[in-house]
């Protein structure tokens, strides 16, 4: 009887160890609010299209990404250690006055629907069927799902819906700055509230929570009234209290994308409800060391400043940023996986990133001989992931930066907890002329620490490069993670050189 009751214990125990998040039980909002979601932003679109003739577009024949196909790659994601999808808009998109031969995910025609260009036509299952099958499939897995909210409509809605929409003296709609291919909603104010967009968006909500997501972030957040996210987010959660809002806000914005437009900056937004925020990390590719301190620092007091937990993204590079290997190149695309792993915000990269994609394709902006919408050229941003066409899987087969990725983000799981729970403490460099380019920082606890430095010159190495360590002893343990073979640790200090865009890791325990 013994002996069965043990046996009993042991199947119960590796059933509870084996366990998976299922999506039976939201969690994101929690595992956001303390730094621990890994997050890859995908277009369906394009996230396992098959290119079959290699020209980087997806020709009559050829099979477009679409939700079914999509499953394809979640072993893939979640062996990279991702754990988070921040999947762009799954909303039908407009076809008029648009911008490439699709039309961009963010020129929203319609909140409730599914973006028929995203199912698979031989499938039996319903467009609202394909998207819960895919979250589904995403969850078995561990992995976590993001629905986008666009901020706009397209100028179909417009057409068909201008109660929703500001309009000038002249009942013209508002086309904010230069985002050709969409058109101002009409919130209201604080104030004064547009009901029938309120309700609108909760439809939406509802149509999220049916197919089973778990969180939503909203584009351009800021230029809705802080009254009207109040709502929506109390709304969303009274149906589900873990379901998770990320603002896409910076505190680097000052103002709104148009005059006839709300402003709400990242501070309200968070009193609002979301729980979280983009930060201006993506900045990194401007900032000296001080500037990238100073920002995680101005991150931390704020985000503790909250009567309820809050968190940020890192950033550093989104679909709206063109690709870190066309800015400085392999040496700041291999830094920014290190930099997420060793920082107490949630790592967030975009779909081909950790493989060097540039995202150039060669028939960019050239004239279409099939289109979908009224604009017959491939319309894309240069060096962005393609959100306008039916275009390659974003894939830029650089091995190296794939497995520095895995390294990176495996380093971070395996020390979750002093990652996000540990002190963040800024270190002195010297000698001081190397100090404008070269940031390093520690995240430590009673036990063990985090060494971190980086050289943000990627075109210069610093040599002889002394990073003090006033608590730093002979009995304490330390083992090089990432970089050069001329680290030199003593009692105190560490000594090195860096190479251009290098960055070192360092874990010491006490002995």
């Amino acid at each position: 009887m013994k002996k069965r009751v043990c046996l009993v214990l042991l199947s119960l125990f590796i059933l509870s160890s084996c366990a998976v998040y299922s999506g039976e039980n939201n969690d994101l909002r929690t595992l956001f609010q303390n730094g621990k979601s890994s997050i890859l932003g995908i277009n369906i679109r394009n996230f396992n299209s098959k290119d079959l003739n290699g020209n980087e577009i997806i020709d009559e024949g050829e099979e477009r990404g679409n939700f079914i196909n999509a499953v394809e790659r979640l072993d893939e994601i979640k062996n990279m250690g991702i754990n988070t999808l921040h999947v762009l808009p799954i909303t039908p998109t407009g076809k008029l006055k648009a911008l490439g031969t699709a039309g961009s995910l963010y020129a929203i025609s319609g909140f409730t629907e599914i973006n028929t260009q995203l199912i698979d036509k031989k499938s039996e299952l319903s467009p609202k069927e394909q998207a819960k099958y895919f979250i589904t499939e995403a969850h078995k897995r561990g992995i976590r799902v993001i629905i986008d909210l666009p901020s706009c409509g397209s100028y179909d809605l417009f057409l068909t819906n201008p109660e929703l929409f500001i309009k000038d003296d002249k009942m013209t709609s508002i086309v904010p700055t230069d985002w050709t291919d969409v058109r101002l909603l009409n919130t209201g104010d604080n104030s004064n509230l547009n009901q029938d967009l309120i309700n609108i968006h909760k439809k939406f909500i509802d149509m999220v929570l049916e197919i089973g997501a778990d969180g939503i972030r909203a584009d351009v957040a800021t230029i809705k009234p802080y009254t009207f996210w109040v709502e929506i987010i109390n709304y969303a959660r009274s149906k589900d209290p873990e379901f998770m809002f990320l603002a896409e806000a910076s505190d680097s914005w000052r103002e709104p994308p148009s005059r006839y437009a709300e402003f709400t900056p990242y501070d309200k937004l968070l009193e609002s409800g979301f729980d979280g925020y983009y930060g201006s990390f993506f900045n990194l590719k401007e900032w000296n060391a001080n500037q990238f301190i100073e920002h995680i620092k101005f991150n931390k007091k704020l985000l503790s400043s909250y009567s309820d937990k809050k968190n940020a993204i890192m950033s550093f590079t989104t679909h709206d940023e063109i690709s870190p290997i066309l800015i400085h190149g392999e040496k700041f695309s291999a830094m920014i996986p290190w930099l997420e792993a060793t920082l107490p915000f949630n790592p967030y990269s975009i779909d081909g990133f950790y493989s060097g994609d540039s995202y150039i394709y060669p028939w960019a902006n050239t004239e279409a001989k099939i289109t979908e919408t009224d604009d017959d050229s491939y319309f894309v941003h240069r060096g962005k992931l393609d959100i306008f066409n039916f275009s390659r899987k974003p894939d830029g087969k650089n091995e190296f930066l794939k497995e520095n990725f895995k390294r990176a983000y495996k380093f971070r799981l395996d020390n979750e907890k002093l990652v996000t729970e540990g002190e963040f403490v800024p270190l002195k460099i010297l000698p001081k002329e190397c100090s404008e380019k070269v940031f390093g920082y520690e995240i430590a606890n009673p036990y063990e620490k985090i060494i971190v430095i980086g050289n943000l010159d990627f075109d210069n190495s610093k040599d002889r490069i002394i990073v003090k360590l006033p608590k730093l002893k002979k009995t304490e343990k330390a083992e090089i993670i990432h970089g050069n073979n001329n680290i030199r640790i003593k009692p105190k200090k560490i000594s090195t050189s860096l190479g251009a865009g290098e960055i070192i890791v360092i874990k010491i325990k006490k002995g």
